[in-house]
């Protein structure tokens, strides 16, 4: 695993990431409604997927990877966020 630097392309900002790359998702592959939001600026490859009208959001990095870096943290909070939305719809 190796620390890689990713765009998010919501923020305008840039994230460190651990990333362990075996394969990559296409992004002319998604279907429509899905958006890449964070581009590896090394590869150009896609870091991270979004749709809020599927209620999905996929990541291709370890969030969770410690000591660190703690940049992606905020993506949890983005789930949490996503699944109180949805229970208060049901």
């Amino acid at each position: 695993m190796q620390n890689e630097i990713v765009r998010n392309l919501r923020k305008g900002c840039v994230e460190i990431s651990a990333q362990n790359h075996n394969y990559a998702v296409d992004p002319e592959s998604l279907p429509e409604g899905v958006e890449v939001t964070h581009v590896n600026l090394n590869d150009g490859s896609c870091a991270f997927l979004a749709s809020s009208k599927m209620k999905l959001m996929s990541l291709q990095y370890h969030p969770e990877a410690s000591p660190g870096p703690h940049d992606p943290d905020t993506v949890f909070g983005e789930f949490i966020q996503l699944m109180k939305q949805e229970k208060v719809k049901a």
